[in-house]
Parts: C-alpha cells; sequence; structure tokens
C-alpha cells in the first residue's frame, strides 16, 4: 500500500509517517525500487497501533522504546510488558484528571446557564420558554 493510501486511511499526514519511521516511532517500511514505500498489513498494524497510543497522549519516548524493544524479539516481552502497564497507569491518572477537569467545566457552564437565565427573566418573560424547554 502507498504511503498516500496509508496518509488518507489513518488521517495522518504522510510527513508525520515519514518522521515517525525517521525517529524510530514505526519500525522501517520495506521499499519498492526507488525507495518508494510498501505499506505491508503488518505496517499498517503499526500505524493504527502507534496513531492510537499518540491519540491517547503516551509520550513518543515511550512509544520508541516499545518498538526498539519489539524489534528485539521475544526475549524483550517482560519489558515491553512493563512499558505498556507504566504507559496505562500514566493514563489512568490523565483519565482522573480529565474527569476533574470535565466537573469543573460543567459546574461553571451550569453557572453560567443560571446567570442568562436569570437575566433573560429580568428582560420581561423569555425565561419562561426556556425553563419549559
Amino acid at each position: 500500500m502507498r504511503i498516500s493510501e496509508i496518509s488518507e486511511k489513518h488521517h495522518i499526514s504522510q510527513d508525520t509517517l515519514r518522521y515517525y519511521e525517521r525517529i524510530g516511532l514505526l519500525p522501517p517500511v520495506n521499499r519498492k525500487r526507488g525507495g518508494i514505500r510498501d505499506y505491508t498489513e503488518e505496517d499498517e498494524r503499526w500505524v493504527e497501533f502507534v496513531t492510537c497510543m499518540r491519540g491517547a497522549g503516551l509520550s513518543i519516548e515511550a512509544l520508541i522504546e516499545y518498538v526498539s524493544l519489539c524489534q528485539q524479539g521475544d526475549k524483550t516481552s517482560t519489558e515491553r510488558k512493563a512499558l505498556l502497564v507504566g504507559q496505562r497507569d500514566v493514563l489512568i491518572s490523565k483519565i482522573e484528571e480529565l474527569k476533574k477537569t470535565l466537573a469543573r467545566l460543567e459546574k461553571k457552564i451550569d453557572s453560567y446557564e443560571r446567570v442568562l437565565l436569570k437575566k433573560e427573566r429580568s428582560m420581561g418573560g423569555f425565561g419562561e420558554e426556556i425553563q419549559d424547554a
């Protein structure tokens, strides 16, 4: 599969794919004559994994280390699992922080809605329409 197809399918720019490969975030992609990238199903699975993990906020450094360990073979499976467990713990902490932030935003939005409703009522009956809605 060509880089343009992978780029379009996974909503990631071709430049980003090249960059990820260059820094070791993706394993080296097979090449055709002339150096044209030819993504295999396995390459595509790596793209899916990396974009998913990056979307969740995992660090580039942790993912580079993971890719490197994978390329070293089965002897690193314990290290890989430990790395993933550590990243899961970081992600759980981020989720908890996001939940707190969301709750704070909800309270702030509610306070604005109360102020706006009060203001609309004082303007002559518009508040009843909102309240009934």
